[in-house]
């Protein structure tokens, strides 16, 4: 194979983000098929399904039973966004620290909000 005819390598995770974006503009739960179609790429059917399972298993995406297959949505973003931000908390020895650093740099609407979502907490 020649150097012109090779594709180039995706980034890391470049194409998990593709398969997200799908989701997020698709009409409603779709299938594996649909998400293959959109991307407009020769990627095999097996290949879609392999990267909607792994991002089903980081919660990412959520699938429902449709006669022998699945389909697709996006998981809740502020959802998913708030288990990252679990998951870097539970790494850290320290978890103070973490959280006291964390709300040091908050903004001033985002920590009133943080206050009025803990019922006013530290008041």
């Amino acid at each position: 194979m020649t150097e012109q005819m090779r594709r180039p390598r995706r980034g890391q995770g470049e194409l998990e983000a593709r398969v997200l974006a799908a989701l997020r503009e698709a009409p409603g739960p779709v299938t594996a098929g649909w998400v293959q179609e959109w991307l407009g790429e020769p990627l095999a059917y097996t290949t879609v399904v392999t990267i909607l399972t792994r991002l089903h298993t980081k919660q990412a995406v959520a699938r429902e039973r449709a006669g022998r297959s699945f389909v697709w949505i996006p998981a809740d973003e502020a959802g998913l966004a708030a288990r990252r931000m679990r998951k870097v908390l539970d790494a850290e020895r320290d978890r103070g620290a973490v959280l006291a650093s964390f709300v040091t740099d908050l903004s001033p609407d985002d920590e009133q909000l943080l206050r009025e979502l803990l019922g006013g907490a530290g008041d």
